[in-house]
């Protein structure tokens, strides 16, 4: 049988251990931070890039990998006679998919792209359940349908504190933004078919506290939780009381806290939050 090998962006927020364990490969992106380009891998913590926006003079911009460094790692993965599968963040947020896309069409490695509709530990997810199904052996066939259940049953809450960066990067109305600095609101969004649809919106850290205990409902309520993920862009304080509430409800699961990597923190800004999960 055909061994398959797992390629990712590095959207995808993942543990270092978890990641070499299961050879996952990763292709970072590019940051540009006031006209420097930094790769986006292990050399650029999420820390470390949240000091470097601070002190920016505007907002970094992020770019997707060029279509011949996916060509360099496909033919390279291939050389063994192995296939490819390469699951990528949502088109709504970058043209990596697509780079990706066009890449396999010029490689000479069988490799089939995937458009999670998501990103961070919600295409952790996806590519996870990829590689230890591709360290078992299954097929590629066997793998995409698992992948696409994953994706299915997959929900992201993303929580943001400001909303400077999404107006910075086109993505909110000026005058929404700063309504939002000026009354200090928070805001809980469903991220959803790369698109932000806003769940909850208040005064304050109890508009936080408040969606969180419906999500506790939300969740009780649900048959079967495989994996409950939170990521945040240096709001460890308030990811690790979200671990604890949720640690209650699921006490034998594992629920990764891990910080964001910069292609997110770019979008959400300081002191933002995600919560994802799926079900089986």
């Amino acid at each position: 049988m055909t061994n398959v090998k797992i390629v990712t962006d590095s959207s995808c927020t993942i543990e270092k251990s978890v990641r070499d364990n299961l050879d996952i490969h990763v292709m970072p992106l590019a940051i540009m931070i006031d006209g420097v380009v930094y790769p986006d891998d292990d050399q650029l913590s999420g820390e470390k890039f949240m000091e470097m926006m601070a002190q920016a003079k505007s907002l970094p911009k992020t770019s997707q990998p060029p279509i011949g460094e996916f060509i360099s790692m496909y033919d390279s993965l291939g050389e063994d006679g192995s296939e490819v599968i390469s699951i990528h963040m949502t088109k709504g947020l970058s043209g990596t998919v697509e780079a990706a896309r066009q890449a396999s069409n010029l490689t000479k490695t069988k490799v089939t792209v995937i458009d999670s509709d998501t990103t961070d530990q919600g295409l952790s997810f996806q590519v996870i359940r990829a590689a230890e199904l591709a360290k078992e052996g299954k097929s590629a066939d066997e793998i995409l349908k698992e992948v696409q259940k994953v994706q299915e049953n997959t929900t992201l809450y993303i929580g943001i504190s400001t909303l400077d960066n999404l107006v910075k990067g086109g993505r909110i109305s000026r005058t929404t933004g700063l309504l939002s600095s000026v009354l200090n609101i928070r805001v809980v969004m469903n991220f959803t078919h790369g698109e932000l649809i806003p769940v909850a919106k208040g005064r304050g850290k109890k508009t936080f506290d408040k969606w969180f205990n419906n999500l506790k409902k939300e969740l009780k309520a649900l048959p079967n939780v495989r994996q409950i993920g939170i990521s945040h862009a240096d709001a460890a304080e308030l990811a690790q009381e979200f671990k604890e509430g949720l640690q209650e409800l699921f006490p034998d699961m594992n629920i990764p806290v891990l910080h964001t990597n910069p292609v997110i923190a770019t979008h959400t800004g300081k002191n933002a939050f995600a919560i994802m999960y799926y079900v089986d």
